[in-house]
């Protein structure tokens, strides 16, 4: 467990997050896209692989050898839609098909096949080759928007542990006080100097406080265990919060960030944003779609040409009187399937860079709406600092009024839940500036790099 692992009995929130960052399943699963994407960019360059071909044939029927047939290729793809062939072939038998007759040597070919329309500019090789690389930024962005997303979730979840927690400290705090008051004034009214019926007030108060503690005590429990599903080791091993680990006291005011947010504005270009990137790159992907659409309303026009010689070591004397050459056209009359395949292209292109429009807008806004209200809450801290102080003073001039006997119990229970209710709120509104600070690291597709 991770309180055997460390001496530490504080848990600090940067550690926190880099655990999460390393090991938590979602962000592993971010990776796994990114070597997805690699193995996706992998395939497709596989359809520029040499190959070697070999076909092998033979009939033998009642001691007649009907045919023995061997075909080898070796074939080159290369970018621009030429493929360079090598080939040997051997053939012999009885009733063998004469267009199949070549020397008792074999037969050495080496040739060119390209497509002279459809095909040439681009084809379905090169073109899932660059969408390969196009998906393969849109996973790079991806894994950024999913990492980023779960360290805002354990984020959140880790500062609600802190509010929790000093909620018990605040519990804990006037527990002890009710208590202390429940004892003197026990004996001050065992000893006539108040009136006894001051006792069961006091003690109303004590056990008010009690169960508020408990409470809260029950939200802690739960929410430990909610930390606890961002936390996981090595091979997949969670980590479940032992009570003695606490959170880092970062409900003080200080910056729990190392960057400043002027500093994240000022580096932040909308462009690069993890979000917009993946849109750009899917866009990308799309217009080689719509390209090679484009491409497919041309006609097939396939020409192949081989130089034939029974003897390779006379490749180098080329002689155009031993060749074997084709031509192969072929041309759909109403174009209807590769026009609607077209028309569905320019549709989703369109639909994407809508999506990547209304993204960037929704970007900008959600900054600018965080922005306004971080400096909100900035007021409202130093508000609740004031009332907070305040409310000291107010109880501790009810406690000496109550010394001297110019106050009530019923005074003071109202001033300490009063203190209480301004505490609890100025660790709400410190817990939601924090959050909102995360979600502007969200927002602006930031992973923070100090966390490794």
């Amino acid at each position: 467990m991770l309180a055997q692992e460390s001496p530490q009995q504080v848990l600090g929130f940067t550690e926190y997050l880099a655990y999460v960052k390393q090991y938590h399943p979602v962000a592993r699963q971010a990776n796994l896209q990114l070597e997805m994407g690699e193995a996706e960019l992998l395939r497709a360059r596989g359809a520029f692989d040499p190959k070697l071909e070999v076909d092998y044939a033979r009939k033998e029927f009642k001691g007649t050898e009907y045919y023995d047939i061997l075909n080898s290729t070796f074939k080159i793809p290369t970018w621009y839609g030429i493929e360079l062939k090598a080939g040997f072939d051997q053939t012999e038998g009885v009733y063998l098909n004469p267009e199949r007759t070549v020397p008792p040597e074999g037969l050495f070919s080496a040739g060119v096949s390209l497509s002279a329309a459809q095909g040439l500019i681009i084809d379905k090789r090169r073109a899932v080759l660059r969408s390969a690389r196009a998906l393969m930024d849109e996973a790079a962005a991806e894994r950024d928007l999913l990492i980023s997303e779960v360290l805002y979730e354990a984020a959140v979840a880790y500062l609600q542990w802190a509010q929790l927690h000093r909620e018990m400290e605040v519990y804990n705090e006037f527990v002890i006080n009710a208590r202390q008051r429940y004892q003197g004034i026990s004996r001050s009214a065992a000893a006539g100097e108040i009136p006894a019926i001051d006792t069961v007030e006091a003690g109303i108060t004590l056990q008010d406080r009690r169960l508020e503690l408990e409470q809260t005590r029950v939200k802690l429990l739960k929410q430990r265990l909610e930390v606890s599903n961002f936390l996981w080791l090595e091979n997949k091993v969670p980590v479940e919060l032992q009570p003695e680990i606490f959170p880092e006291d970062i409900l003080d005011g200080t910056e729990i960030f190392h960057e400043e947010i002027e500093d994240w504005l000022d580096g932040f270009v909308l462009n690069e944003h993890p979000k917009l990137q993946a849109l750009q790159a899917k866009l990308q992907a799309l217009r080689i779609e719509r390209r090679l659409k484009i491409n497919n309303l041309l006609p097939k026009v396939d020409l192949e040409y081989n130089f034939l010689t029974p003897e390779p070591e006379l490749v180098d004397n080329f002689d155009t009187s031993n060749y074997k050459a084709g031509v192969k056209f072929s041309f759909p009359l109403f174009l209807r399937k590769e026009r609607g395949e077209l028309k569905l292209a320019k549709y989703k292109l369109e639909d994407a860079s809508l999506e990547l429009e209304l993204s960037r807008r929704q970007i900008d806004n959600k900054v600018e709406a965080l922005l306004q209200e971080l400096e909100s809450y900035v007021d409202q801290v130093n508000i609740t600092e004031e009332m907070v102080e305040n409310y000291q003073r107010l109880l501790q001039a009810e406690e000496r009024k109550f010394s001297f006997g110019e106050s009530s119990l019923f005074l003071i229970n109202t001033r300490e839940n009063k203190l209480i209710e301004a505490q609890l709120k100025q660790n709400q509104i410190l817990v939601k500036y924090l959050v909102a600070k995360a979600e502007l690291f969200r927002s602006l597709g930031i992973i923070p790099v100090n966390l490794d």
